[in-house]
């Protein structure tokens, strides 16, 4: 289902190393996404070329930009149909992910690629906000990830508190996200974090992408996260 070719032609200047399992582990995940996606809206991108670039190669992309060790702990918040965290435990099966998603069926689906593809990762079915105050959960992560969520000021309340101290917030954005970046910058400071790095780059010609890199510096306060409706109608600002 992949476009092989491309797929290549695209992470080429990611200095990784995609062998022929990996590539077949992430061949069948996009195989089980299209075909599911027939019956359950999982993804607006559908041709297999599109697939290739604006999923697969725009996830692993994290790699180029952020040193991910051996055996790290990540959390995958609003997995959705698994992007980012999915193709980054396919790629790297030693990484310790957990997908969290409100969604019981994404995450049905996620646990049928896994299992699929033979690989292992904790399926969580539990909304942010809620998880984050469970003590499993809280603070006990290397990083967390998030693809195009919600607004930066919204989605660090949801992801910065499953943070440890020194950990890492990957935050995957359009390149077009200045203003909330901007807007974002108070809350970050709030819930414990600071933007370590912007960075913008091409996928391709003409396909700007963006990852913000923003470090845990300081414990969450307890207060936060709040219930959701709080969280979306008064971002911290």
């Amino acid at each position: 289902m992949l476009n092989k070719e491309l797929f290549y032609e695209t992470i080429k200047s990611f200095d990784i190393n995609v062998d022929d399992s990996t590539f077949a582990r992430l061949d069948k995940y996009a195989e089980m996404l299209i075909e599911t996606n027939k019956s359950f809206n999982l993804t607006a991108i559908k041709e297999p070329d599109d697939v290739t670039v604006k999923h697969f190669a725009d996830c692993l992309a994290i790699f180029k930009y952020i040193d991910i060790p051996e055996n790290a702990k990540i959390i995958d918040v609003g997995t959705g149909a698994g992007f980012p965290g999915l193709v980054l435990k396919l790629f790297r099966p030693d990484i310790q992910m957990t997908f969290l998603d409100s969604t019981k069926k994404k995450l049905g689906f996620i646990e049928n690629v896994l299992n699929e593809c033979g690989v292992q990762g904790e399926i969580l079915h539990l909304r942010a906000e809620e998880a984050a105050r469970l003590s499993k959960y809280r603070e006990s992560f290397d990083f967390a990830t998030a693809r195009a969520v919600a607004a930066l000021p919204v989605l660090s309340e949801y992801c910065l508190p499953f943070v440890k101290v020194g950990g890492t917030f990957i935050s995957m954005k359009s390149a077009d996200s200045n203003e909330e970046i901007s807007e974002g910058k108070k809350s970050i400071s709030i819930l414990g974090g600071a933007i370590e790095e912007n960075i913008v780059f091409d996928l391709v010609e003409n396909m700007p992408r963006r990852i913000i890199k923003i470090k845990k510096i300081s414990q969450t306060p307890t207060k936060y996260p709040r219930p959701s409706a709080q969280i979306s109608k008064k971002p911290i600002k």
